[in-house]
């Protein structure tokens, strides 16, 4: 996101505390600050150093399988810290937000593709908790001089195309990059939580969408709230819904190598399909996504062999 504010001629400042953030990922010559969002003079500090225009806030503890065993972590890092955030930005007459939201608000949907308007229903305390900041970003645009755009990613994967920005958790839990490590010897076989699922091949089904195609999105929200549209709520996903299985087969068609796989129970609050549509993207934003499943994987892989 960086590296497309700097070539759109923006000048972005990072506000991080590095608890699962990489140092070595930000470009030269970026302002960096380490802070973080749960103490508020961190916050107050860098608004009052430096005159920012519009907040990307991107911060947030973001594992359902962890937000089932320790929902506390979840309402204090993304809801109580978000707050912290509003009222150094409402008190320093910062106006626009762009908000990392998630398809998790939705639940177990009634259809698919998800349209922003169906029910919120989340099945963990992760989604709620993003639910949570939803709606107090949508009281606050009502009551102040305020606007935001609420992005619900789908699953956001691959890596940047110079090979050299990628997924980098610890512990590693999203599937395409579990994928690789296991057919590049890092780790021993992939387990996939549950084949027991109403679809198909019995394994979740997920919508997945390209980091870069994502950073775009981004750009445009920022150009839209800058030229005044009213705040929002969007989808980004690519309309397309692939099992665990089908990603699987796919990684290994793009690397040539087979992965060793082993069928582990259920996850706790892992809803069966998430699929987005994105048409209302697409009208008002002007967005669509460009890469498709072969791409997201090849980018994906040459990071993966680049690191290890």
């Amino acid at each position: 996101m960086l590296r497309a504010l700097l070539e759109e001629g923006f000048s972005p400042v990072v506000f991080d505390n590095l608890s699962t953030g990489h140092k070595e990922f930000i470009p030269k010559n970026t302002i960096f600050i380490k802070g973080d969002l749960c103490k508020e003079n961190d916050i107050q500090k860098i608004f009052e150093k430096i005159p920012i225009d519009a907040v990307m806030h991107f911060a947030a503890s973001a594992l359902v399988s962890e937000s089932m065993n320790n929902p506390i972590k979840y309402y204090y890092n993304n809801v109580s810290a978000f707050i912290n955030l509003l009222n150094a930005m409402l008190k320093h007459k910062i106006k626009k937000l762009i908000f990392s939201s998630t398809c998790a608000v939705y639940g177990e949907p009634k259809r698919v593709p998800i349209r922003e308007d169906d029910d919120n229903n989340p099945t963990n305390p992760y989604g709620r908790s993003k639910l949570m900041v939803e709606r107090i970003i949508k009281d606050i645009a009502e009551t102040y001089d305020f606007s935001y755009i609420s992005l619900r990613y789908f699953n956001v994967a691959g890596a940047h195309p110079s090979g050299g920005i990628g997924e980098w958790h610890n512990p590693e839990t999203h599937l395409i990059p579990n994928i690789l490590k296991v057919a590049n010897g890092q780790k021993k076989k992939l387990i996939i939580f549950g084949d027991d699922y109403p679809t198909p091949d019995g394994t979740c089904i997920r919508d997945y969408i390209y980091i870069e195609d994502l950073c775009q999105a981004h750009l445009l929200a920022l150009k839209a709230l800058r030229e005044g549209m009213r705040s929002d709520v969007f989808n980004l996903g690519d309309g397309s819904g692939y099992s665990i299985k089908e990603v699987v087969q796919a990684a290994e068609k793009v690397i040539s190598k087979k992965v060793n796989v082993e069928i582990g129970s259920r996850r706790l609050g892992d809803p069966a399909r998430l699929i987005a549509s994105y048409e209302k993207a697409k009208k008002n934003l002007g967005w669509e996504p460009k890469a498709d499943l072969k791409k997201i994987i090849k980018s994906a892989w040459e990071w993966e062999k680049r690191i290890h």
